[in-house]
């Protein structure tokens, strides 16, 4: 069957896998090795010239990860993809292969605090320069762009505010200038939105995340529109710098991956429940959500995204001291930094995912003391409902008699 056309619900589970290569087995199998023998030296000596395919050493390729990187292929419609040993890994390994000294890096206002970190240590140490910039309209971007810039990096939708970032403009610009477009899609998911298609060069992912689903694993991804620069990749930075995927791990996101669409599909549901429960509480003093009706970006939001997905951020009233205190009281609703797990987290983002980025640039990326990320899970939506009840009740308990 040409993969091509199959539904992405269907993809997840079948992509890049023929069982009748693996004797049979309904499951990928788990290839728990470190290398692999050759039949002959001449064998080995054509593998490692390329003049032969096959297996040399798992650092450099591997059965069972090489069933996620072609799954991921197909699900972000790109030519290529690398796996990593975390999602960290992954944005290291384009940034490093797209950069030299000297050169400047575009970003999204707003970025994920590790990402801010690496970017900041590249600055440092390799004079490789960075700007943090809305990128509402062309206009914008053209006025960012210097001689020396090389690529634009964007998350869409932003971690922690949840702000979109037009990609078609992205794209559009970056087209004019020969720049290179990376786009962090981890909170989408390539079932929510597929940043390739509209003109971008690199997707990456926290694997981590929504690919795995279940809270067990570290891990990355790299999906390119070029598989010779995807090979390129794999036998250069990845190669030298070792990032690379466990097959365990890769086995783990490939069972994650077939229930991808269904969890997509609940966290998204879930999360528009609770956005129209926490916009009527008043101790909720502004709610952010791609697919909520009054979010001035909504429009962009339906061109860009098949659903809002599972991350709402809100802010609350009472500053750090409310946000804190909310947290404090849910029960049900766990205090926990990651996301796409089936289990409903929330976290602070100034005091935890973004701690690290200085006061005055956290604030310019619009991260207050009052704003809190949740990860919605697949719970059912009443009892997380209820579990945020209880908990602004006591709150405002508690600020009613601080008054």
């Amino acid at each position: 069957m040409n993969e091509d056309y199959l539904h992405k619900d269907t993809t997840v589970i079948h992509s890049g896998y023929d069982s009748n290569a693996h004797h049979g087995s309904l499951a990928v199998p788990l290839y728990q090795t470190s290398t692999y023998v050759f039949e002959t030296a001449v064998q080995g000596e054509n593998r490692f010239s390329g003049e032969e395919e096959g297996n040399i050493y798992s650092r450099l390729g591997n059965p069972t990860v090489r069933v996620l990187e072609e799954r991921m292929t197909v699900l972000e419609n790109g030519k290529g993809a690398l796996a990593f040993g975390s999602g960290m890994a992954a944005v290291s390994a384009i940034l490093v292969h797209l950069t030299k000294t000297g050169d400047h890096i575009l970003c999204s206002r707003g970025i994920y605090g590790c990402t801010f970190g690496l970017l900041s240590i590249m600055q440092k140490k390799y004079n490789i320069t960075h700007d943090l910039i809305r990128m509402d309209t062309e206009e914008e971007i053209e006025q960012a762009i210097r001689p020396e810039t090389v690529c634009i990096y964007v998350e869409t939708p932003i971690n922690p505010t949840m702000e979109l970032v037009n990609l078609q403009a992205v794209a559009n610009v970056a087209k004019r200038h020969g720049l290179r477009v990376v786009v962090d899609n981890t909170f989408t998911s390539p079932y929510l939105q597929n940043p390739l298609d509209i003109g971008a060069d690199f997707v990456v992912h926290s694997a981590t995340k929504y690919i795995n689903g279940h809270g067990d694993v570290i891990a990355g991804l790299l999906v390119g529109n070029d598989k010779e620069e995807i090979e390129s990749i794999r036998m250069s930075v990845q190669k030298d710098y070792g990032g690379i995927i466990s097959p365990f791990d890769a086995w783990l996101l490939i069972r994650g991956l077939k229930t991808l669409s269904i969890r997509m599909e609940r966290h998204s549901s879930n999360a528009e429940k609770l956005i129209a429960y926490l916009k009527k509480q008043k101790l909720v003093e502004a709610v952010y959500y791609p697919f909520d009706v009054d979010n001035p970006q909504y429009a962009l939001a339906k061109r860009q995204m098949l659903a809002g997905g599972g991350i709402i951020s809100f802010t609350v009233k009472g500053g750090k001291e409310g946000a804190q205190l909310l947290m404090d009281r849910l029960s049900l609703i766990k205090i926990a930094v990651s996301l796409g797990d089936a289990e409903t987290l929330i976290q602070h983002p100034a005091t935890m995912t973004h701690s690290g980025v200085p006061e005055g640039e956290r604030r310019q990326m619009g991260i207050e003391d009052s704003l809190l990320r949740l990860s919605v899970g697949l719970e059912h939506a009443d009892d997380l409902i209820a579990d945020f009840t209880q908990a602004f009740a006591v709150v405002e308990m508690m600020m009613t008699k601080h008054l």
